[in-house]
């Protein structure tokens, strides 16, 4: 089975899940950013890790319906509250569609990029999708096996957005519920 047939919208998990990781994963459809920053008490900030043009990985290009082995801008980043790393954020685009489109993600920074995409109507939100995120596509930092995450698309004519956001344990310590 490929990578991206493990990413599963909420009535196709094999195993129920808690009310709560159920909540974090697909009910809440507004701005992680904002939920992330109303736990933290404003506290929040993003550090932004990598930004660059890489090969995008196959459940990427597949949820992006670019051929396979495409390059495209990836920026990865941590969703902090209280100084630490909450959220391992990964988002995506082809280059094709991103240097179409006349959006300036290379100069986001510390910014939020959901922020962005939730402030802009003209972007649309595709259905999201949850898996436990392979321990390898972690950064060495908050590498461990078994972290929940989500993804979903958010669409703006040609140009597509895949964001994955990894919930480190550091978060459910904050949301005071065990994953």
């Amino acid at each position: 089975m490929s990578d991206f047939l493990d990413w599963l919208p909420a009535d196709c998990h094999p195993a129920p899940i808690s009310a709560d990781l159920h909540d974090w994963l697909y009910v809440d459809k507004g701005s992680l950013t904002r939920r992330l920053t109303q736990l933290a008490d404003g506290a929040f900030s993003v550090t932004p890790l990598t930004e660059d043009w890489q090969t995008l990985r196959d459940d990427e290009c597949a949820a992006l319906g670019v051929a396979g082995g495409s390059q495209g801008w990836v920026r990865e980043v941590y969703l902090r509250g209280h100084q630490q790393p909450w959220v391992f954020a990964r988002s995506v685009t082809a280059r094709s569609a991103l240097e179409q489109s006349g959006l300036d993600l290379p100069h986001l920074g510390s910014r939020s990029l959901g922020e962005l995409l939730f402030s802009d109507p003209a972007f649309a939100r595709g259905s999201l999708q949850a898996r436990r995120y392979p321990a390898e596509w972690l950064p060495e930092a908050v590498r461990q096996p078994g972290l929940w995450a989500r993804r979903s698309c958010f669409s703006q004519g040609e140009l597509r957005v895949l964001v994955a956001e990894v919930f480190l344990p550091a978060l459910w310590q904050a949301a005071r519920m065990t994953n």
